[in-house]
């Protein structure tokens, strides 16, 4: 396929593409270089089965592997004990870390009903979240400030309805963006409500 030909390809059933004309740099580089792109997706395992949902970004993964590029999917099993407040207007409870890893047993199983198993990074956040320290992950927070954080409209929502957000809420995407790093993501694949943390990587919503 051509640039323009991928670009379409990848297009369908996309919500947003930020930035296109980053994706189509990083997708020139790649076919100038032979590199292939390092295309993310994240699940954290807090029910015990994939659903529809995952499956629309399940099969936009798979376009970036049919095109040639390397797709991770990451279980967030360190995410997953903090507890995703998208769309939430309360807290979430809190699983443990048995509930966790028996769900993230169970994603390891259903993903690759869609995903080449010979071609797909298999991760885990608690790899490298689990080695921050107090000092760590102070100094990490230091880069991130409490305004882009409440940029989530449902922390706005909460906050307008004065509707109670917990500390630990506000760790989630900060760990969430942490993740793309450690992995070296030049793609990552979302919903539209993380837009906020689209800063130095092409999204595809």
């Amino acid at each position: 396929m051509t640039i323009d030909e991928q670009i379409d390809f990848l297009r369908k059933g996309a919500v947003e593409i930020i930035r296109e004309d980053d994706l189509r740099a990083k997708l020139e580089r790649s076919a100038r270089t032979g590199k292939p792109l390092r295309v993310k997706l994240g699940a954290d395992p807090t029910a015990p089965d994939i659903h529809l949902g995952h499956t629309v970004v399940l099969r936009k993964l798979r376009a970036f592997q049919e095109l040639g590029h390397t797709v991770i999917f990451l279980i967030g099993d360190f995410t997953g004990l903090i507890g995703d407040p998208s769309g939430k207007s309360a807290t979430r409870p809190q699983l443990t870390r048995e509930e966790i890893e028996a769900n993230a047993e169970t994603y390891r199983a259903q993903i690759f009903k869609l995903l080449d198993p010979d071609k797909t990074e298999l991760r885990f956040n608690s790899e490298w979240m689990d080695k921050f320290d107090a000092y760590g992950f102070v100094r990490l927070a230091s880069r991130v400030t409490v305004k882009q954080i409440l940029e989530r409209d449902d922390f706005q929502k909460r906050l307008a309805e004065e509707r109670p957000i917990a500390l630990h809420e506000l760790l989630y995407p900060l760990t969430q963006g942490y993740d793309s790093v450690a992995l070296e993501a030049d793609v990552e694949l979302g919903g539209t409500d993380q837009k906020y943390l689209r800063r130095s990587h092409v999204a595809l919503l």
